[in-house]
């Protein structure tokens, strides 16, 4: 896997962008073999090792792939202030032409190499799953490292991280319905889950153990109706769901869903979910504040992942303690609405100060 050449980067118009990136380091390389660009973006470690997820994605352009880690790293940096672990934040981003077959010659020999590249940044990066990438993968990588989370309990891993990001993601609906509706209980409220994947399937399970009528949706038609069958979920199509009223409106697909264009037509009292990114601009938080919809920052309520990760995997903590862990995203949600409250400003920006005041005080502290 050679490195990018400087030349190529300025043909492609984005060295100003890693100029401005207020981020620590970016890593780029480009696997000729698989004929993949492959960033590491490196945003923070002051709190830590710099962690986060490998994406695997077909992106218009070597841009929009940067675009993408640098602005996903700079999350997680976030995601782990607020969840209070030793960790700072990175973004892994794999930019193929097509997303290969898993098992084969040509997966296998891509995730090698790209350990091998985790490998060389002495651990500054720990990598997990992301979008296209699962235990499968993080099995590959950790034969060539051991920078990395979620492997299978076969190879010393704790498995999965959705079914923590899932819980994460419930508590974080309880807290915002106990801040909008008076009262966490989701027994008599209906919550539209966009995206049946990992995350999306488990959170159905637990607001069904909860007793909240749901709806679901997802751009894979089968996948959405195999949902519905295992946990009752009505089903509606993919284009339908930002639509379609409810309490909660739960994004547990991919980012940018809250936009300029559908904010207008969502028809929820909430939103809380599990995508990374949900806000398509930064003005999106303001359009749902003056729509009178109470947003639960992607960031504070999907943080359970890592504290599933970092807790089994790296901390040593019991299942008691990352379970209390998970449910304390109720408190953290709650610190981040009286805030916005108190300085009349959005749940958004509210977040950000929170976990921009923890990564500042421990920088102080060094």
């Amino acid at each position: 896997m050679a490195p990018l050449d400087s030349a190529v980067v300025s043909t492609l118009d984005v060295a100003s962008e890693l100029r401005a990136w207020p981020g620590e380091s970016v890593h780029v390389s480009y696997d000729r073999a698989a004929d993949a660009f492959v960033i590491v973006a490196i945003a923070s470690t002051v709190l830590g090792p710099a962690m986060g997820g490998t994406r695997m994605k077909v992106y218009a352009s070597f841009a929009d792939a940067l675009a993408d880690a640098m602005r996903l790293a700079a999350a997680m940096t976030r995601k782990q202030a607020m969840a209070n672990l030793p960790y700072g934040g990175g973004k892994a981003v794999l930019a193929v032409p097509a997303i290969p077959e898993r098992g084969g010659d040509e997966w296998r020999g891509l995730f090698e190499r790209y350990g091998d590249m985790v490998a060389a940044l002495g651990g500054t990066y720990v990598t997990a799953a992301d979008i296209y990438t699962s235990i499968a993968e993080m099995d590959v990588i950790a034969e060539r490292t051991p920078h990395v989370l979620g492997r299978s309990a076969a190879k010393g891993g704790s498995g999965d991280p959705g079914r923590g990001t899932a819980r994460g993601v419930f508590h974080g609906i309880r807290a915002a319905c106990a801040r909008a509706f008076g009262d966490p209980d989701l027994a008599e409220r209906t919550v539209a889950v966009q995206g049946a994947g990992s995350v999306g399937w488990h959170l159905l399970e637990l607001l069904r153990d909860a007793g909240a009528a749901t709806v679901v949706a997802d751009i894979d038609p089968d996948r959405a109706r195999s949902a519905c069958e295992a946990t009752g979920a009505r089903v509606v199509g993919a284009d339908e769901i930002v639509s379609t009223p409810c309490d909660v409106f739960a994004p547990c697909a991919t980012g940018g869903v809250l936009s300029a264009e559908t904010i207008p037509h969502l028809r929820c009292r909430v939103v809380a979910g599990a995508a990374n990114n949900q806000l398509a601009t930064d003005d999106d938080d303001e359009r749902l504040a003056d729509r009178g919809i109470l947003y639960a920052p992607d960031y504070v309520v999907n943080a359970g992942g890592v504290i599933h990760l970092a807790g089994h995997e790296t901390l040593g903590w019991d299942d008691a303690t990352v379970t209390a862990r998970l449910a304390a995203i109720e408190h953290t949600l709650a610190e981040v609405f009286d805030l916005a409250e108190h300085e009349g400003i959005t749940t958004a920006e509210a977040a950000d100060h929170v976990a921009d005041a923890r990564i500042e005080a421990a920088a102080a502290a060094r």
